[in-house]
């Protein structure tokens, strides 16, 4: 039974969420001082102190997108290299790892895009992210969330009116994701299918309306059925 768990990228603002929710389990945040993904002895040295039940690993780098382009060194070695450790750590200790992935390694071509769906990154960023997942699938006792979350309020002062998405704010995100902690294999976890422009406008009137000439494929929503009938269940 799982009731204490490690959160790598203990910092960044899912993993504060996840501290403000009253839930069965409880969360030991971890940042990057206390809990370095590159080093294995790190990694060790947590899991025997702390001795977890499971770890969800939001540890990563993530943005500016641009960095994945620019530096493919240091995106290889936090997002698969890093992963991979934590995966290795965990089949040896028999502990469960549930990796954040993200909606971005479908092609964005026809959207609603099911688990089982081909994968094909359109960016260097998706391309990292299917990588660490690659090591991830092979160990059985795991989650992965293809995620599609952003943070509360909207923070860009335009959106897309041409680009659909499953967006979901933080808290929101985080309420959802508690009820599927106990899951194993893969799951879509995102909002509404609707543009960028349409979701952004409802928190934020001042939103300017604009279109995506390439920045981001046309359709990159996910069908949250397997999510739904899980919650419905």
């Amino acid at each position: 039974m799982i009731k204490k768990i490690i959160v790598t990228g203990g910092d960044g603002r899912f993993a504060g969420q996840l501290k403000k929710i009253v839930s069965k389990y409880r969360f030991i945040l971890r940042n990057k001082k206390q809990l370095d993904i590159l080093s294995t002895k790190s990694i060790k040295k947590n899991f025997e102190q702390l001795k977890p039940d499971c770890v969800i690993h939001l540890a990563g780098l993530s943005r500016p997108m641009s960095i994945h382009e620019k530096d493919i060194n240091k995106s290889i070695d936090l997002n698969i290299i890093g992963t991979a450790n934590l995966v290795k750590i965990c089949n040896k200790k028999k502990i469960k790892i549930i990796f954040f992935s993200t909606s971005y390694l479908y092609p964005g071509k026809k959207g609603n895009y099911r688990e089982t769906d081909p994968l094909l990154p359109w960016n260097n960023y998706g391309w990292s992210k299917l990588g660490a997942e690659s090591a991830v699938q092979m160990y059985k006792n795991s989650l992965i969330i293809r995620a599609c979350m952003t943070e509360k309020p909207f923070t860009h002062k335009s959106a897309f009116s041409n680009v659909k998405t499953n967006f979901i704010f933080h808290d929101d995100f985080a309420k959802i994701f508690i009820k599927v902690i106990p899951l194993r294999g893969v799951i879509n976890i995102g909002g509404k299918s609707q543009s960028i422009y349409k979701f952004a406008k409802k928190n934020n009137y001042s939103v300017k309306k604009i279109r995506s000439t390439g920045q981001l494929p046309p359709k990159i929503f996910m069908s949250l059925k397997k999510l739904n009938k899980y919650l419905n269940r």
